[in-house]
């Protein structure tokens, strides 16, 4: 699918976005219809494939795919099965920049989120299953200077904060003196980098988000060749 070059996002989408927090129903929702087209999802469908170049560059395992549907961009309709708040749409934008061998987002990726209070990028995976987890940690655990290089790089560290959910105390088999229980309590292996919202309406946003992603490649490449996948 081809689209107009990304020369950033309109305003619109911000107002668009707003609106729908506060008259978050299907009535709402189909009567502006054409405002979630033309301010949220043709400039997010655009800026997705302004990516796919630029993060073949950075590694040719990772995807952004500009479809509609069952493409980079995350779906508007939330799932309410299982949860209280019944509000049928999200309130964000949510583009994920898969890698190819994953079947979700719970795997290495880069991630761009867009809401009424913040915008940011972030690296890594989030919520990762057991297996997956205790093989990352028992790679810092092994490699631990190869951690410290992927986790303290310069022009990482420079845009990008761990964050994420962690332990109480430390996993089973590592004692709270290791050098790096902090990051083996992690559950999460995330780095986000907040942006200002000028920069959404930036023409130049594509290359900014590459910059911040090509500066979290060495934390991703660890954390793809722990749980033995290519990067």
């Amino acid at each position: 699918m081809s689209h107009a070059p990304f020369t950033g996002f309109p305003l619109g989408l911000l107002h668009f976005l707003e609106e729908l927090s506060r008259h978050n129903t299907k009535q709402w929702f189909d009567a502006n219809r054409e405002r979630y087209e033309t301010e949220l999802r043709q400039p997010a469908l655009q800026f997705i494939e302004a990516m796919e170049q630029p993060l073949k560059k950075i590694s040719p395992h990772l995807t952004a795919v500009p479809k509609k549907v069952g493409g980079s961009l995350m779906r508007i309709h939330r799932d309410t099965r299982f949860s209280n708040d019944k509000s049928p749409y999200k309130t964000n934008v949510g583009i994920q920049f898969r890698h190819e061998t994953g079947k979700d987002v719970h795997c290495p990726g880069y991630y761009f989120h867009i809401d009424t209070d913040q915008v940011f990028l972030a690296a890594g995976i989030w919520h990762p299953d057991n297996t997956t987890l205790r093989a990352i940690r028992e790679t810092i655990d092994e490699y631990p200077s190869d951690w410290k290089r992927a986790r303290d790089g310069k022009a990482f560290r420079q845009r990008f904060e761990l964050s994420g959910d962690s332990l109480k105390r430390p996993p089973r088999g590592f004692g709270t003196d290791h050098k790096y229980v902090d990051d083996l309590k992690r559950k999460d292996h995330i780095a986000v980098a907040n942006l200002d919202y000028d920069l959404l309406f930036d023409k130049n946003l594509a290359r900014i988000a590459t910059d911040h992603y090509r500066a979290a490649k060495g934390y991703m490449k660890f954390l793809c060749e722990a749980i033995d996948v290519a990067w």
